[in-house]
C-alpha cells in the first residue's frame, strides 16, 4: 500500500508526499484515515494528509529498529555526505519550502526564506560534525590497564517537532540524529506536516537509506508517540514545546529510561537599563518579540524597562510596531503573518484584556482587526501590572508588555520569578553591568544588545522548566551518543 501524494489544492504544495513514510516507502495510514491541513490566513485547505495510528506507529519503529545495527556501522564520512547533499538540495529549494511554510502557518515569505537558510544549516553544521565523533585513550593510574573510550549512537529515537519552526526543528533534531548513526521516527505537528514531509523526501532523494528515518503525521499524538515511548525499543526522546506535554513526556521516559531531550517553554525577560543604547534596544524589541509574529519560545515575554527611559521606549516601540504589515505572508510587502488558529488568537485577547482591566495602557493594538484569518494586530501595553496573567503565561503572539523599573536587583528577581528559564536580553552599554546581569539571570542563553540569539553554531536549549539538554553547537551531536568504555589489560612491562 503506497501513495505518493494525496490530492492537493494549491500548487505550491504539489508535489509534496502526503502519506507516511515507513521504511522507505510511502503509504496510506492502515486504516486510511486522513485529515486537513488548512492556511491560517484564509481557512483554505491545502492538502488532507494520512492521518496515523497505533498500527502505523508500530511498523515505524519496527523500520527504524530494523535499520538501526545497519546505519550505525556506515562510516562517518557517508553520512556527512547525506547531509551536505540535504543541505544543498534544500538551499536549491529556498524559494519553495518557503512558500510551502507560509502556506500552512502563516509567517511572511521573507521570513520563511530566512527559516529555510537556518535550517540548512543544521544540515551542513552536522555534517562536519559526523567526522568529528573522538573517543579517548589512556591508562590507568596504576598501569594495568588501557582505559579506551567510544563513542555509539544511542539508538532508535523518538523526535517530536512543533509548528512554529517546522523546518528548522526538523533539521535540528534529525541531522545530529543522522550524524550520530541514530534512525528515527517523527512525528510532526498536524498544523505543519507539508514542510516535514518535504524535508523527508528531500533526505530520501539525498540518499538516506531507506528505515532511517520514518515519518508518521497523526491527529492522535497521545496513543502514536505513547506505542513509541512504551516499546522498549525506542532509546531516545528529542522534544520541542510545550512544557505540560515535556513533563507527560519525561514521566513514559522514565519507565523504561529513555534518554531525554526537552526544549520546552520561555518566560524571556528583556531587561533595558538606564544607560542603554534606546535605538539598538527597540531595534532589539523589534527582533526578539517579532519573530514569527511572536510565536517563539525565544520571544521577549516581560519588558523590564529602566523607569528613565521607559516611557520614551514604550513610545518608540509602539511606533515601530504600528508601521507594521499584517496581511497574508504570500503578499509582497507582509510583516505580520496570522497566528496560528483560533485558539491561539482567543489567548493572545485574554491576556491582553486582563492587562488593561488591571491598568496597563494600549499604545498600539489591543484589539482584533477587521477580516478573515487568525490574525492580530502588533501590540504594545505600557505599565503593565506586575499581577498580570501574562507575566506567567507565554503569550506565544505579538504582544510587547513594558513594566518599568527602578533597582536592578529588584529587576533580576522579577525576571527569574519563573519556573521557565529559557533564555534573557540584556541592554547596557557597561559591559561589566552586561555580564553581571547574564550571569545572575536564570536562563541557559542571553542576548546582550542583541534580539536573536539562535544559531546553529551555539548550544541552544534552557534550563529549570524550559528543558533538558542542548541542540546545535559542538555539544548537539552529544545527545545523540552514548559513551563506551573499553578496559584492556596491558602486557609487558609496567
Amino acid at each position: 500500500m503506497t501513495t505518493t501524494s494525496l490530492a492537493t489544492s494549491h500548487p505550491g504544495i504539489s508535489g509534496i508526499p502526503t502519506g507516511l513514510l515507513i521504511g522507505g516507502d510511502w503509504r496510506d495510514a492502515m486504516d486510511g484515515r486522513v485529515f486537513d491541513v488548512e492556511n491560517p490566513a484564509t481557512g483554505e485547505v491545502l492538502a488532507a494528509v494520512a492521518d496515523g495510528g497505533p498500527a502505523d506507529a508500530d511498523d515505524a519503529l519496527a523500520a527504524a529498529v530494523a535499520a538501526q545495527g545497519s546505519w550505525a556501522r556506515t562510516a562517518p564520512r557517508y553520512r556527512s555526505e547525506i547531509l551536505r547533499r540535504a543541505y544543498d538540495a534544500v538551499m536549491t529549494r529556498q524559494d519553495w519550502l518557503a512558500e510551502v511554510m507560509t502556506l500552512e502557518m502563516g509567517k511572511p515569505l521573507q521570513e520563511a526564506r530566512g527559516e529555510v537558510a537556518y535550517a540548512a544549516e543544521f544540515l551542513r553544521w552536522f555534517s562536519e560534525e559526523a567526522v568529528r565523533i573522538s573517543g579517548d585513550h589512556t591508562t590507568t593510574g596504576d598501569g594495568a590497564n588501557r582505559i579506551i573510550v567510544t563513542r555509539e549512537p544511542v539508538g532508535p529515537c523518538v523526535l517530536i517537532t512543533p509548528w512554529n519552526f517546522p523546518l528548522a526543528m526538523g533539521t535540528r533534531k534529525i541531522a545530529p540524529a543522522v550524524a550520530a548513526g541514530c534512525t528515527m521516527v517523527l512525528k510532526p505537528a498536524p498544523q505543519t506536516p507539508l514542510t516535514s514531509l518535504a524535508l523527508a523526501a528531500i533526505l530520501q532523494e539525498s540518499g538516506l537509506p531507506e528505515g532511517v528515518l520514518n515519518v508518521v503525521n497523526t491527529t492522535d499524538a497521545a496513543t502514536v508517540v505513547q506505542r513509541w515511548m512504551r516499546s522498549g525499543r525506542a532509546r531516545k526522546i528529542s522534544f520541542t514545546g510545550s512544557t505540560g506535554v515535556g513533563k507527560v513526556l519525561l514521566r513514559q521516559a522514565a519507565d523504561t529510561v529513555m534518554r531525554s531531550s526537552m526544549e520546552l517553554g520561555g518566560n524571556a525577560p528583556f531587561i533595558v537599563c538606564a544607560d542603554a543604547d534606546i535605538d539598538t534596544a527597540v531595534e532589539g524589541a523589534m527582533a526578539a518579540k517579532m519573530r514569527n509574529m511572536g510565536e517563539a519560545c525565544t520571544a521577549a515575554n516581560r519588558m523590564y524597562v529602566h523607569r528613565s527611559i521607559a516611557g520614551e521606549f514604550s513610545q518608540r516601540l509602539a511606533a515601530r510596531m504600528a508601521e507594521l504589515r499584517v496581511g497574508n505572508g504570500l503578499d509582497d510587502g507582509t510583516q505580520v503573518g496570522p497566528l496560528i488558529d483560533a485558539a491561539a488568537r482567543s489567548k493572545v485577547q485574554r491576556l491582553v484584556d486582563d492587562c488593561l482591566s488591571r491598568g496597563a495602557t494600549a499604545l498600539t493594538g489591543g484589539r482584533l482587526p477587521d477580516g478573515p484569518g487568525y490574525f492580530y494586530s502588533p501590540t504594545v501595553l505600557a505599565d503593565v501590572s506586575p499581577d498580570s496573567e501574562l507575566m506567567t503565561t507565554e503569550v506565544f503572539g505579538p504582544v510587547a508588555p513594558v513594566i518599568p523599573f527602578t533597582d536592578e536587583d529588584e529587576v533580576v528577581a522579577h525576571a527569574n520569578d519563573t519556573d521557565w528559564g529559557l533564555v534573557g536580553y540584556v541592554f547596557t552599554q557597561d559591559i561589566d553591568r552586561a555580564f553581571d546581569l547574564s550571569e545572575r539571570l536564570e536562563v541557559g542563553m542571553v542576548g546582550v544588545n542583541t534580539g536573536v540569539v539562535s544559531n546553529p553554531a551555539a548550544p541552544f536549549g534552557g534550563v529549570k522548566q524550559s528543558g533538558l539538554g542542548r541542540e546545535g553547537g559542538k555539544v548537539g551531536i552529544d545527545e545523540f551518543l552514548e559513551y563506551k568504555y573499553l578496559a584492556v589489560p596491558r602486557r609487558g612491562p609496567r
